[in-house]
């Protein structure tokens, strides 16, 4: 079994608050995917349960176990770090085998459960290699294979892929949800790339500041964000944000007024909020549906740059009105250019709406 529960838990430097009293239930056998940016708390929450970092207050359960007091080794986890850490000494048999020989563990056990790992990641080629006759990737996969070995019930990965080049980090995303796949033990992962978040993630914990905005699945979250920060967070190119003024509001939808803009019905709730208040309209690249004739109810804007990447073209607009510049992904034979005019549609079921204090705004029910 490989659950954990975190109870309000709080970490500190001095009078530098990091964690701000987190509740969190991880599940056994999932990959759960803390998120956020630089600086938000994401390693040092993984480092709290790996009992590298002392909490400040709160609980650490694994296993129905409190484990605020176990040192590492005795935590029943295995950490995968951003740097790869093998003894250049070492062969990558030896590498895999160290702690289990620091754990009096035999030989018989230890040359079992190395090739158990060398067969799950594909080294068996490569045992008796040093680390300097391997490629980055492959590095990663001994590191991975030296927790694997070791049998725990849960994994900790801190931004294992961040050393690796574009390629790599693809072929090493599929190696590691095969080895999910493969081994079904609890995998708890920390990443700054949401793409990486995207596609490994059974459920994505958003975390900001030292707290956690949202949990849910990828899709959810993609598309039931709770607030503007996991909106703009979650999603690649980001979100678009536009200020806009309630006009109306009833059962069926809200009316509001773009910023030098049309007036737009979008299928959100907002009969709490008071006519005239401030807003923030958003909608994703892929929803956004630029033209180069006026369609009616657009938005007039202009075309800063267009990408095109064979099979689809992304287009850069700066809005009439605006100053934030907004993202269009369309298809290969959209006719805009860099320097066109542009008009921009917003389809009402693909709008959010966020109210002042950056809070989603329910949708209308079908």
């Amino acid at each position: 079994m490989g659950d954990l529960q975190i109870k309000a838990l709080k970490k500190a430097y001095g009078d530098v608050p990091v964690l701000l009293g987190l509740d969190l239930e991880i599940h056994d056998g999932e990959f759960l995917v803390f998120v956020g940016p630089s600086g938000c708390g994401k390693s040092t929450l993984l480092r709290c349960i790996a009992g590298l970092e002392e909490v400040s207050d709160g609980e650490i359960h694994i296993d129905g176990v409190l484990v605020n007091q176990l040192p590492p080794s005795k935590r029943g986890i295995a950490m995968v770090f951003q740097s790869y850490a093998l003894y250049p000494h070492m062969t990558v048999a030896e590498n895999m085998a160290f702690g289990l020989k620091l754990a009096g563990a035999s030989k018989q056990e230890i040359a079992a459960a190395v090739h158990r790992a060398a067969v799950i990641l594909q080294l068996e080629p490569l045992l008796e290699r040093k680390p300097k006759e391997l490629s980055g990737g492959q590095r990663q996969r001994v590191a991975i294979g030296r927790a694997i070995v070791r049998k725990p019930k849960v994994f900790l990965f801190d931004e294992p892929l961040s050393n690796l080049d574009a390629a790599l980090r693809v072929q090493m995303r599929v190696e590691l949800s095969r080895l999910h796949e493969e081994l079904k033990t609890t995998m708890i992962y920390v990443t700054h790339d949401q793409v990486e978040a995207m596609t490994l993630a059974n459920r994505i914990v958003v975390i900001n500041q030292g707290r956690i905005e949202q949990v849910g699945t990828p899709m959810d979250l993609y598309h039931r964000p709770a607030n503007r920060f996991v909106a703009g967070f979650i999603g690649s190119p980001k979100m678009n944000f536009l200020p806009c003024q309630l006009i109306s509001a009833d059962a069926g939808g809200t009316t509001v007024q773009l910023a030098g803009g049309p007036a737009l019905r979008v299928a959100a709730e907002a009969g709490s909020l008071a006519p005239g208040a401030a807003l923030t309209l958003g909608i994703r690249p892929e929803h956004l549906l630029a033209h180069g004739e006026d369609p009616g109810q657009a938005l007039a804007g202009r075309v800063q740059v267009a990408e095109h990447l064979g099979d689809i073209t992304y287009l850069y607009l700066h809005p009439a009105g605006g100053t934030e510049a907004l993202t269009v992904k369309t298809h290969p034979d959209n006719p805009l250019r860099s320097g066109d005019e542009a008009f921009l549609s917003f389809p009402a079921q693909h709008c959010y709406l966020f109210d002042p204090s950056g809070r989603t705004l329910p949708a209308t029910k079908a």
